[in-house]
């Protein structure tokens, strides 16, 4: 039987290599440790080889299918996909230059197909403050992870711990590119553990209330007395998983109301492809009150003084902090919330990752994603809804 991806991810390591097949010779092999590799097993000249097809979830289900054809492809027209990749390889390491900044160019110029531009330009523009500076003009295959280390540690001291952490992550991603073309034997990004050699963070900004305390913000909010419209923003922002950013910046032509689904463009997302966000009746009901009240014609939430930008990241923090959640309860922190009460109340942890938007972004995958398990996360969505009425102890108040 064909493999899927909860099989694929559900699937635990054992005492010795497992290997779960998916037809015409492509098998999944998971090492002891849990590493999972794709390979595909072939005839060459009367002998059995192997090919490998890259690392899950790097590689995930579909692309390793498409590999697998490819290979297929070469075997159909007499040559041996090994001997094929290997001759690439060896060109590709004669034509280009191997310092570390021209293999992250080279990286970067691959990688940035499956992001939004915006994403792209950041991720290169930190490489150029932080990475090409202090590596980029040596041998890829020379560097030795206490110089990675070495890189983070600058960016660590003035202050930007979490971008130190993206500096040991941003370059593994290189180093692999690396090692896949042959232009380095080793990833030297894997033998650090970022929380060994640079200082712990202490995450301020993502502040959750505890579910015992989920009852009085909710009851807070219900009967907050500042702007009706910051007021409706926090009940949407409980109902949606949405980050600060992303609801603040809705605009009315998002809404699909045949379907009851919000869709949010992909360039409003930190992914490739669009988000949908199923509407549960409630939320119809928040969105309502917001056409009532006559908010905005383009945007939900716009400024005050500037109509044609939206509110600011700080209107909900603000208004948390007027309600006595300050230091407890962050706008973000409406995502932990409802991931930790649905995972407590039983429900599907992909139907979960799936709405909170955090699966797998490279092309293949997110264009599979994106609409999967909907009819589930519908279903889940009212769920969460029903269980915010009880939590409150009665509905949303509308004053419109």
């Amino acid at each position: 039987m064909p493999l899927t991806d909860i099989a694929i991810r559900s699937a635990k390591p054992s005492e010795k290599p497992r290997k779960l097949f998916d037809g015409e010779g492509m098998y999944l092999e998971i090492s002891p440790s849990g590493g999972k590799w794709w390979r595909l097993k072939y005839r060459w000249a009367g002998k059995e080889k192997r090919l490998s097809l890259g690392t899950y979830p790097e590689v995930p289900l579909l692309e390793a299918r498409r590999r697998r054809d490819d290979a297929k492809r070469l075997l159909e027209q007499g040559q041996d996909p090994s001997a094929e990749r290997q001759r690439k390889k060896a060109a590709l390491s004669e034509d280009v230059e191997t310092t570390f900044e021209a293999v992250a160019r080279l990286w970067h110029e691959s990688w940035k197909r499956t992001r939004t531009e915006k994403h792209a330009n950041q991720v290169l523009r930190r490489m150029e403050l932080d990475v090409f500076p202090k590596i980029g003009n040596r041998q890829i295959a020379s560097i030795k992870a206490p110089e990675l280390v070495a890189v983070a540690k600058a960016v660590e001291k003035r202050g930007a711990h979490d971008l130190a952490r993206r500096a040991i992550q941003i370059s593994g991603q290189v180093f692999r590119y690396a090692v896949g073309h042959g232009l380095a034997d080793h990833n030297p990004a894997r033998d650090i553990e970022p929380n060994d050699v640079l200082q712990p963070v202490v995450d301020r900004n993502y502040a959750r209330v505890s579910q015992d305390r989920l009852p009085a913000l909710l009851q807070a909010i219900n009967g907050y007395q500042g702007h009706e419209r910051t007021r409706l923003a926090m009940h949407l922002m409980s109902l949606t998983f949405l980050r600060t950013s992303e609801l603040i910046g809705a605009r009315w032509d998002e809404f699909d109301w045949e379907k009851k689904r919000w869709v949010v463009p992909a360039k409003r997302m930190k992914m490739p492809t669009q988000h949908i966000i199923p509407l549960a009746q409630q939320t119809l009901e928040v969105l309502q009150a917001l056409k009532n009240a006559g908010t905005g014609e383009v945007l939900l939430f716009p400024g005050n003084l500037d109509h044609e930008k939206p509110i600011s990241n700080n209107t909900i923090l603000f208004a948390l902090y007027r309600m006595g959640f300050k230091g407890e309860m962050t706008g973000h922190g409406f995502r932990g919330v409802a991931s930790t009460a649905l995972h407590e109340m039983g429900l599907d942890h992909a139907h979960i990752e799936l709405q909170l938007a955090h699966q797998p972004r490279d092309r293949v995958s997110a264009a599979y994603n994106y609409a999967q398990y909907l009819p589930q996360r519908t279903e889940m969505m009212q769920t969460w809804a029903d269980h915010l009425d009880v939590v409150r102890g009665g509905p949303i108040k509308f004053v419109f």
